[in-house]
């Protein structure tokens, strides 16, 4: 399991090794990954809901305190990053296996939560957006409201910028297939947040 812990920091600097170890279906690999996949799929649901808009409101709401902010992202990341695990990690296995994938439903997932990383390594912003900014992250309107809550939006975008470079990069290795096959077997696990997203922005 140790390994396992080890290889969740690795896949930031050297991805191939640690997607190409997921390989690896024996009930002892599976046994020693599953808590660091809970754990990246935790934090990178927390990291998600807390770039939502309601989370940007929660405190004009008086019965929010800082405190209930706390337990509703751990509750509310907890559901998102489930849900996303589940249904993007369907969405990059029905992909892979259009293109001639052998791989489980399982393995697609896990190399779905370990290009996540990137994005619960942006839970590291938030200690400096709410040094910055205060409660005002958490209403609309506040001081984030202008050019430095801009800047931390494209921080956060480049996170999950990396993390879709991480996971064509992991199908790629876990498949030993090209690029621009790799590409188009992420495209539906890519695309589809990105759609959704774009909709919900214009509605």
């Amino acid at each position: 399991m140790r390994d396992w812990w080890l290889r969740t920091l690795l896949v930031l600097q050297r991805p191939r090794p640690v997607f190409v170890a997921l390989r690896d279906d024996s009930k002892q690999s599976l046994g020693d990954r599953s808590e660091p996949v809970l754990a990246i799929v935790l934090l990178a649901g927390i990291a998600g809901v807390l770039a939502t808009g309601t989370a940007g409101r929660l405190l004009e709401d008086n019965d929010y305190d800082g405190l209930l902010v706390a337990v509703w992202a751990f509750i509310a990341g907890g559901i998102y990053g489930a849900f996303g695990y589940f249904a993007l990690g369907g969405l990059l296995y029905a992909g892979c296996k259009a293109l001639g994938s052998q791989g489980t439903y399982r393995r697609a997932r896990h190399v779905l939560a370990f290009a996540c990383v990137p994005i619960a390594l942006s839970l590291v912003l938030w200690p400096v957006k709410l040094a910055v900014f205060g409660e005002d992250v958490f209403r609309r309107g506040g001081s984030d409201a202008g050019v430095g809550g801009d800047v931390f939006a494209l921080l956060t975008l480049a996170f999950v910028a990396w993390a879709a470079v991480l996971l064509v990069i992991g199908v790629r290795a876990v498949h030993g297939w090209r690029w621009g096959r790799a590409l188009l077997a992420s495209s539906l696990a890519l695309g589809t947040p990105l759609i959704v997203a774009l909709v919900l922005s214009s509605s």
